[in-house]
This record gives structure tokens, C-alpha cells and sequence, in this order.
């Protein structure tokens, strides 16, 4: 609507009015003071668009619709007023003929008393306008808070507290803090208090990137603690229980008397741990997003080799199929492994240790309830049995055979514990003391959780629960080393790449991925090079799932994901440590790349490494086969030390345009310690305005080429990589030396920019087997660039050294909140997901902020 005729109708209505002289009307929205100015007692519009003003209307014509002549419209012209013309605008330009301008412009547009009498004054009272004023901002403020607490998963910045790079340390405000502040300062004035009082921008980076609530749980470490109940008087003292030893010298401690939930930290309870002497150092934890990796339902049923009495036997087409469809587990069971004498404990949402098809493998010392502090692993029930996920994994790993109920688990002979601690708030001590749990005691560890698996999500293992890592794969098995064995991620979906989960990117787990029925790659699963093998589960709805044990004494037909599969894996692992008894935590894993079947597994991305060995970024080196790994555990020598050496580039600052890539190039020759390669890190520190936008390679000196990291399109984090450690087995058995190259696409429409990365080696001096060939001189090294050193090699004698941990655990900054920013230089931008009532929200929230200032205005004008 132009101005010209929503004045027209304004006067039409007027006319047509009743009332007295001192009738009140609304003023169009097209009229108020958002579009007109008052000078001098002349409106006058201001700089619009051709479209608010009628080409053919001469300069001086009458409206023929305004006989009383109460408005006169005038396009810009000679006859236009002097003091238009020196304005100082940049968009006009005074000559002899007068002011001449590239869009029309409104001027001396005279407004007749009557009109402003009757038109420019609200209709309402005061008071009705400050209270319907009032209703349409609560109403706004109550959408826009729901729609955020449902719906804003991305990972922007949308509060205050954020000192730009550039702006002199001025404030910037993120999207809803800058309205609500404008707001505020309109209706009444706002303190500067209240801007303190919002959430900083990393602690909203926290809760978008999984980390939520503090709990009333402190890690606390105590050196000595253990003497004289030391550690017990400490957390006497200041008002705690001891709930008991996390591992050596750290101790989990907890506030009966604080809020279990709290957005933020208690920082008297804090100060006096701290400064009490003999605590060196303590932490308020925060809970964690943790979710399970299984999906939904299948059926159907299959032929056998063998036969068993238990009455899902004929479904269990995983097992059974042979022709090299299946596990191969029937030439192991028929060798009498079983996985007897081996323990396995399910780390989930607790254990049905009653379980008629359980009950008989079920070990006490191998189970424990973290979330409620006792022995006893029971899941809690629901009316929806959310907490059936660690029932379902125990079936597979050992359900008892031949007893005529249910299932059969591939390692019917171990024995099998549960470690509840999924229901409940999940924070570092939590999966820390699961994953320490009696490690002496427990052989194998099943994980079929992590990080959300939505595509945006940089997450892992926290400062304990990585400590808790490198104490299992140390001293775990009497020295042997825990073994760790992990669902690689149902985020296939989202575009999600395990890469950027911390736990399936660790070289201290055995990452295991799924395949369909078929040899399909499912639809849930993840790609990335950490993956190291396969076993079956779930695929599209035509296809069967996994059968196993279920919640109050049943059986499912319908277990899925990746969840699925981390269970079978750990099943094989008990065959494999029962033919073996000696096999390291490394060991298992040489074990798995030798003996893995590529052969069913259909990937049209198959490539062959420096070695010869097929690899996949779906499948890893295959599908696992248990009959082979038993036969070639019984004559395995133990692997040599692990030699780890790490290369570090040059500091760099390389700028990385959008829809281009950078080539990074690294020469390693100075890591004689390391000439078998098992795992590779690349730990890489990344800016980008857009996180899910970069995609990486690394290209080996044999060749091989591996995919570090896929763009991922829900990614719209500006928090980049610190120091993340991407993780590849595709180079196991090549050499290290020679000319590695770093490929970093940035495939956005923004800007990103790479400072740091180094490579880091694990491996062996010496072959894996005696019987395998020597290496003589450096495969892969290129001579051209023999004396150009772009590094400084650090490298170490074996294993981990004393507080190597810190150094490798996959979180920045040496804090349990994983992959943070290293300073808090961000500038904020709005959040990029809400949902339908934070937008109705947000739109009442400018359209009210619009009318408030509206309003004033042309109160003003009403009283001159």
C-alpha cells in the first residue's frame, strides 16, 4: 500500500466516521512514524522504493480525491525545498533546476490540522496499551525460550559475552540477546547486570555440543587417600560422601545436600575443596549426552548346520547361513571354544541378571550399578522398557545354548556382567569408574553408546574417562591391557562420520561398524577410517535384525544398529581369548585386520593399501570371522612394544577459501622407532565458519589414500577442531617415512583457515609375527625431499608415557568438556535451527519492539 492511498483511506473513514471532533482513530501501519519523519511541522517521507509513489503524477497536481486540498503531494522537483538539498545525502544531488534524486521522494507534504486532531492519536487509554503492549511480549518471550529448548540442536552462539577479534573488546550481542536487550531498553531501562547474567558463549557451546547440568558429583584426587581413611575424612570434612575410588587416587564424592541439577556451578563447594591441602585437584561434574545405538524392527526365519533345542536358534541367520554369510562361529563351537573362562561385562542401561537365558552365565563381579552406587545391575522398568538395550547386547554374547529358551550367544561358554550406568545423568566419573570397573577381573568391555549421532556433534571421552582408558589398556588383565570394543555410530542418516566421536576414533577401542543381510551398507551406519571391521545387524525393512534376550524373561527378534553389533564383536573376542589366554589389547587387534573377509561386503569405494589389504571406510578390513581368528590366535606370538613417535609441522596460518582446498605436506625420516605401522592420528586445529563444510584426506608415502573426514550438512558450528586426533587403520603394516600429504577441502561459501597439525605413529620397530618379512631401508621414501626438514620429531621409547595421557586424550584444552575453542574470541551469530513457535516468537517479538517505537512517535506527533 503506498502512502498516498492508505491516507486516502484514512480520510474516506474519517468522513464516513461518527463522533465528535475529538474521535480517536488507529493510524495505518503504512503511516507511522517507521515511515515518516517530523520536521519542522512538514512530513516528509523518507527514501523508499519507486514503488511507494505513482510515476505519472506531475510535480504540483492536486489529488482530485482531496478537494479540501487537506494533503499535498509533491514529487521531487524545482519547486522542492532548499533544505532538502542540503541535507548532505549521498543519494541526491542539488543543480540550478533543484534537487534531483535517484528514487522519488515525498516532500512537503502538508498536513492539515483536522487530520492530525483526529488520525495521529491512538484510540486505546494509556493503560490498555501498556497492558496489551505487556501481553505480546510475554507471549513472544514464552514462544521463543520453547521453541529453543525443543528445537535449537545447532551450534552458534546466541548470547552476549563475546569480545570480537576486531571491534576493540566492544560487546557483541547474539541474535535473541541483542532483541531482548533492544527491548528492554525500550520499555524501561535495563541493567548492565542482566547481560552478566546470561549464559556465557562457551557454556552455550557446552550444552549444544552434549554437555548439560552440573550434578552434586565431584571427582577429587587425593594423593594417599587410601591411608588412614584420609580421603574419607576429606569428604567429611566439607560436607560430602565418599562414594568410592574411581581409580588410583581419584575419588568420586558426593553433596547429599545440593541440587542434583543445576545450570551452574557451585562455587563454594568448589573453592573449599581446593583449597584444601590435601586435595591436589577437584571438579564439579557435568552431565553428558550418551545415546544407545540400536534401531527398530525386522523379522523371518532360516535353515541350519548344526542343531540346537533353543527355539529362536532357526532365526539366527547371522550364525547359521555358512557359505561364508555368516560368523563362521559354528567350526569354533564345534573345536569346543565357547568362550569359557572369559568374562564380558555390557557397560549400558543395566542387566536382567534373572533372566531365564542369562542367568546361568550371569557374574556378579563383573556387574555393578554406578548410577545408584550398589552391586546390584538391575535396569529400571518403564512402561515403555527404555532400559532393555543392555539385556539385548548380553543375549548375544552369551545367552545360554541347548537349554530350550530363547537365544544362543556366540560365546555361550563365558561369562557375562552389566554395568548400569546409561540411566542417569552420564558425566566423566560415571564413565569412568564403568569403564575401570574390576579390571582385573572383566577381559572385555561392550559399548554400544557415545555422542549424539546427529551430524553436528565433536564429542569424547572426558580428562577420567580417558585417564580410565590408558589405566585399562596399561594394567588391565594383569598387564595384558583391557580390550575395549565399541559400536562405531548409527548417524549414517545425518551424514554423521565417526570420526568426530571420540571414543570409536580412539586407538584404545576396536571400532566395530554393520552390514545388512544382504552385504549392504545399512543405512544408520557411519563412514570413517578408524572403523577396523564388521559384523551383521540390521539393514532396510525387507532384511532381518539380530535375535536376542529381552526385558521380563523374553526374546526380541527386532535388535538394530550398530548396537547390535559391538555385542557379536565382543562374543568373537571371548572365542579368541579363549584359544589364546596371552593376547594383548594389541594383539587382538592384529588378529582382526589379518583375518577379516571383504568378500561379501558390497562397497564400491574397496581400495588396497600399501600392504595389499583391502580396506573399506564403511566396513573396515571386512567382516569378522571367528574360526579363523581361534585358529590363528593358537599360535600368535605377542606383538612387540608399541613405539609411538610424533611429528609436528610448522606453525602455519593457511588460509582456506571457500570451494577450494590447501595441500599440506609433511616428511617424516626421523622415526626410526616406528617402521610397522598400527594407528595414525592426524591431529589437526581448524577454524571455519562452518564446521560441517570441510572435508579431509591424508595420503600416506605408499599411497593410500584415506578419508579423514566428510562434510557433514548439519555442522553449522563455528567452534572448528582443537587439536582433534582423526584416527586411521588403513595404513596398518606400512612404513611411516617418507612424504605424507594433507588435503583440506573446504567445500562452504565461508571462509576457513588450518594453524596446526602433526602426525602421530604407533607401531613396532620390528615385525608383528616372526615369521613375517623384514623391512630393509624406508618403503615409501621419497629421496627429492631429503633435506628440506619441515618438522621437529619427538619421539618416545614405548607405550604411554607418564603424562603422555594428557597429551593424547581427544579433548582441547586439558578439560573434560571435549573439543572447546581455545580462548573465547568467537563473534556470535544468531542460532540457525528453530522450530515453528520460537519463529512465531521471534516475528511478535520485532513486530512489538516495531509498534512500541511506532506508537511513541506518533504520540509525539499528536501532541504538537
Amino acid at each position: 500500500m503506498t502512502i498516498k492511498t492508505a491516507l486516502q483511506r484514512e480520510r474516506k473513514s474519517f468522513s464516513r466516521g461518527k463522533g465528535n471532533a475529538t474521535g480517536q482513530h488507529d493510524v495505518p501501519w503504512s503511516v507511522s512514524a517507521v515511515m515518516l519523519e517530523q520536521h519542522g511541522g512538514v512530513l516528509r517521507c523518507n527514501s523508499r522504493s519507486d514503488s511507494y509513489f505513482p510515476d505519472e503524477r506531475s510535480a504540483d497536481q492536486d489529488d482530485p480525491e482531496d478537494p479540501q486540498n487537506e494533503l499535498r503531494w509533491h514529487q521531487g522537483s524545482s519547486s522542492s525545498s532548499s533544505d532538502d538539498c542540503s541535507s548532505g545525502s549521498n543519494e541526491s544531488s542539488c543543480s540550478a533546476g533543484g534537487c534531483h534524486t535517484r528514487r522519488p521522494r515525498c516532500q512537503s507534504v502538508t498536513v492539515h490540522p483536522r487530520y492530525q486532531q483526529h488520525h495521529l492519536h491512538p484510540r486505546a487509554s494509556p493503560w490498555s496499551r501498556i497492558i496489551q503492549f505487556q501481553l505480546v511480549l510475554v507471549l513472544s518471550v514464552v514462544l521463543v525460550f520453547s521453541g529453543i529448548n525443543s528445537a535449537v540442536n545447532c551450534d552458534e552462539n546466541v548470547t552476549t559475552g563475546v569480545r570480537g577479534s576486531g571491534d576493540g573488546g566492544e560487546l557483541k550481542k547474539g541474535l535473541l540477546a541483542g532483541i531482548l536487550a533492544t527491548a528492554n531498553s525500550s520499555s524501561s531501562s535495563s541493567s548492565s547486570d542482566d547481560e552478566a547474567k546470561l549464559l556465557s558463549v562457551n557454556e552455550i557451546d557446552e550444552m549444544l555440543d552434549g554437555v548439560r547440568h552440573f550434578t552434586h558429583h565431584w571427582a577429587v584426587h587425593i594423593p594417599e587417600g587410601d591411608v588412614h581413611g584420609l580421603a574419607d575424612r576429606v569428604a567429611a570434612e566439607h560436607g560430602f560422601i565418599n562414594r568410592g575410588k574411581i581409580f588410583h587416587e581419584h575419588y568420586h564424592f558426593e553433596h547429599s545436600r545440593l541440587h542434583k541439577r543445576s545450570l551452574s556451578p557451585s562455587k563454594p563447594h568448589q573453592q573449599r575443596l581446593e583449597s584444601d591441602r590435601r586435595v591436589r585437584w577437584a571438579k564439579q561434574q557435568r552431565a553428558r549426552s550418551r545415546q544407545k545405538r540400536d534401531f527398530r524392527p525386522l523379522t523371518k526365519s532360516y535353515q541350519l548346520p548344526i542343531q540346537l533345542n533353543d527355539p529362536k536358534w532357526p532365526e539366527m541367520w547371522y550364525l547359521n547361513r555358512g557359505n561364508g554369510l555368516d560368523m563362521n562361529v559354528i567350526p569354533a563351537w564345534k573345536e569346543g571354544v565357547t568362550g569359557k573362562g572369559v568374562v564380558v561385562t555390557i557397560l549400558d542401561d543395566g542387566l536382567e541378571s534373572d533372566h531365564p537365558d542369562l542367568e546361568h552365565n550371569y557374574d556378579p563381579y563383573a556387574s555393578y550399578d554406578v548410577n545408584s552406587s550398589d552391586n546390584d545391575p538391575m535396569p529400571h522398568y518403564d512402561l515403555t522398557d527404555s532400559n532393555r538395550h543392555g539385556t539385548r547386547c548380553a543375549g548375544e554374547v552369551a545367552a545360554t545354548a541347548n537349554n530350550s529358551k530363547c537365544a544362543v550367544g556366540i560365546a555361550y561358554g563365558a561369562k557375562v556382567g552389566g554395568v548400569r550406568m546409561l540411566d542417569g545423568d552420564v558425566t566423566d566419573i560415571v564413565e569412568a569408574r564403568s569403564l575401570g570397573h574390576n579390571s582385573q577381573h572383566i577381559d572385555i568391555y561392550s559399548a554400544s553408546w557415545g555422542p549424539d549421532d546427529d551430524g553436528k556433534t565433536v564429542d569424547g571421552p572426558g580428562e577420567l574417562a580417558t585417564r580410565a582408558f590408558i589405566e585399562g589398556v596399561r594394567n588391565g588383565r594383569g598387564g595384558k591391557g583391557s580390550i575395549f570394543i565399541w559400536a562405531s555410530g548409527n548417524g549414517g542418516r545425518e551424514h554423521d562420520n565417526c570420526n568426530c566421536d571420540g571414543y570409536t576414533n580412539s586407538i584404545w577401542t576396536l571400532s566395530i561398524s554393520s552390514t545388512s543381510q544382504e552385504g549392504q551398507v545399512p543405512w544408520f551406519s557411519e563412514m570413517c577410517s578408524s572403523t577396523l571391521a564388521t559384523t551383521y545387524s540390521s539393514g532396510n525393512t525387507n532384511e532381518k535384525q539380530v535375535i536376542t534376550t529381552d526385558l521380563h524373561h523374553t526374546c526380541t527378534s527386532s535388535h538394530t544398529g550398530t548396537s547390535a553389533s559391538a555385542p557379536l564383536a565382543a562374543g568373537i573376542a571371548a572365542l579368541v581369548l579363549e584359544a589364546n589366554r596371552n593376547l594383548t589389547w594389541r594383539d587382538l587387534q592384529h588378529i582382526v585386520v589379518r583375518t577379516a573377509k571383504p568378500g561379501n561386503l558390497i562397497d564400491p569405494n574397496w581400495s588396497v593399501n600399501g600392504v595389499g589389504r583391502r580396506v573399506s571406510h564403511s566396513f573396515g578390513y571386512g567382516l569378522m570371522d571367528a574360526a579363523a581368528m581361534v585358529r590363528l590366535a593358537r599360535t600368535w606370538k605377542t606383538v612387540p612394544e608399541q613405539q609411538v613417535c610424533e611429528i609436528n609441522a610448522r606453525h602455519l596460518d593457511k588460509q582456506i577459501p571457500p570451494r577450494t582446498k590447501v595441500t599440506l605436506q609433511l616428511i617424516v625420516e626421523h622415526c626410526m622407532g616406528v617402521n610397522y605401522l598400527e594407528h595414525v592420528q592426524a591431529k589437526i586445529t581448524l577454524t571455519s565458519q562452518r564446521r560441517g563444510d570441510i572435508k579431509i584426506f591424508l595420503t600416506s608415502p605408499s599411497g593410500t589414500r584415506v578419508t579423514l573426514l566428510t562434510p557433514r550438512s548439519h555442522d553449522l558450528s563455528r567452534s572448528g577442531f582443537n587439536q582433534w586426533p582423526f584416527m586411521s587403520v588403513h595404513t596398518w603394516g606400512e612404513a611411516p617415512h617418507g612424504t605424507w600429504q594433507l588435503e583440506i577441502h573446504n567445500e562452504g561459501r565461508l571462509l576457513a583457515q588450518i594453524t596446526q597439525w602433526d602426525l602421530i605413529f604407533y607401531g613396532t620397530e620390528t615385525p608383528a609375527q616372526p615369521n613375517d618379512p623384514v623391512r630393509f631401508g624406508k618403503p615409501g621414501y621419497d629421496s627429492n625431499f631429503g633435506g628440506e626438514m619441515e618438522h621437529n620429531a619427538l619421539e618416545f621409547d614405548s607405550g604411554v608415557t607418564s603424562d603422555q595421557w594428557r597429551d593424547m586424550q581427544q579433548i582441547g584444552e586439558g578439560h573434560s568438556e571435549v573439543q572447546r575453542t581455545s580462548s573465547n574470541d568467537v563473534t556470535t551469530v544468531s542460532c540457525a535451527r528453530f522450530d515453528a513457535a520460537s519463529c512465531i516468537g521471534l516475528s511478535l517479538l520485532v513486530m512489538f519492539i516495531s509498534q512500541f517505537y511506532s506508537d511513541r512517535q506518533v504520540s509525539s506527533i499528536g501532541s504538537r
